[in-house]
């Protein structure tokens, strides 16, 4: 057993699942809220959990709402400190998402007690206490009990003005697609978990899952953007479809321009791939279709559920150098167009 000084058991073995590929798969989930009570009951709640949206949004006055959301995993790294930066900043990225300021975090921690060490949790807290520190907020508080998988996260409480709130939904005719981050972290974190991940690709991994969505800050105010989401366990083509489902427009990506982490294709190709993916793509049905020839790794990149993934954002074609801009001076020089929306029954074409 573990001292409460040392922890040489790796976090990633006392877990099942690892990131947002330990999301519950999209169709048990529908079936699991089939008879929730209708959210229509309050007049103020102006985002509920009807449209699948990144988080819920209350309005308080003409001026102010109030956006909360939760989110928490197990350790998709080993390294106790980012294990607890990805969580973090996965959490907040659903409060950008809606184009929210984030205000404070509460901790949602579940460890092993006796089997890691106390130095490996308090690196955990650590690592979340430091992007909220990057965030400009406070972890206020939160809740702990001693669990089988260790379990972080946050729940996160934000204020918008309700005039600017972004949803999944809302998109139109038109309008043009871009996705804020490469793609590959679910194929990184399986090709970590069985040693196949070098140094390079690990930092990578890092970078991206710790990068603060914060342009959905500043994208929020621009009227040309219609819709906007954070690509995370469901992979690209899963939240894409919510967008879709809930605008009833039709979405062409090209593949070629999908931006991808460096080597991801390359590890697909090689089998490397999670469990998550097929469960995903088995949840899309027939609302998604691939040209033929297209690249079984591309599809499996399509597929592959991200943790602290990109923002997805539908927007005017007129817009769209502002929303690059915007990116780009934020740091996310990988943001890139990689489709465009049109009206008609929900659907994804892939060519």
């Amino acid at each position: 057993m573990a001292s409460a000084t040392t922890s040489p058991v790796r976090l990633t073995s006392l877990s099942h699942g690892g990131g947002c590929g330990c999301k519950i798969a999209p169709g048990v989930l529908a079936g699991l809220l089939r008879d929730s009570l209708p959210n229509s009951r309050f007049s103020d709640l102006l985002v509920g959990n009807d449209t699948s949206d990144d988080a819920a949004v209350y309005r308080l006055n003409d001026d102010q709402a109030i956006v909360s959301t939760t989110d928490f995993f197990m350790p998709i790294v080993d390294d106790a400190f980012d294990f607890g930066r990805i969580a973090a900043t996965n959490a907040l990225s659903d409060i950008y998402a809606m184009g929210a300021r984030p205000l404070f975090a509460l901790a949602i921690v579940g460890m092993p007690i006796n089997t890691l060490s106390h130095d490996t949790i308090r690196n955990i807290l650590r690592g979340g206490e430091a992007i909220c520190e990057r965030a400009g907020i406070p972890i206020a508080g939160g809740h702990s009990i001693d669990s089988v998988e260790p379990i972080y996260g946050l729940a996160v409480t934000g204020v918008i003005d309700p005039r600017h709130v972004k949803r999944n939904v809302g998109a139109r005719d038109g309008d043009v697609l871009i996705l804020g981050k490469p793609l590959g972290v679910g194929i990184f974190s399986a090709a970590f978990k069985k040693g196949l991940l070098d140094a390079d690709g690990y930092r990578t991994m890092i970078d991206t899952t710790t990068q603060l969505n914060l342009p959905g800050l500043e994208l929020s105010r621009l009227a040309g953007v219609h819709a906007m989401t954070d690509v995370t366990g469901f992979g690209l083509l899963g939240h894409l479809l919510e967008i879709c489902r809930g605008s009833r427009v039709v979405a062409r990506i090209h593949a070629d321009d999908v931006p991808l982490l460096s080597g991801a294709l390359t590890i697909a190709r090689a089998g490397t791939v999670t469990g998550a993916s097929a469960r995903n793509w088995q949840a899309y049905g027939n609302e998604v279709r691939f040209a033929a020839g297209l690249d079984p790794a591309m599809r499996i990149l399509l597929t592959d559920p991200q943790t602290s993934g990109g923002l997805l954002v539908a927007c005017d074609q007129a817009e769209a150098g502002q929303v690059h801009a915007i990116f780009r001076d934020l740091g996310f020089g990988r943001a890139a167009t990689i489709g465009s929306l049109s009206a008609g029954e929900p659907l994804v074409l892939v060519d």
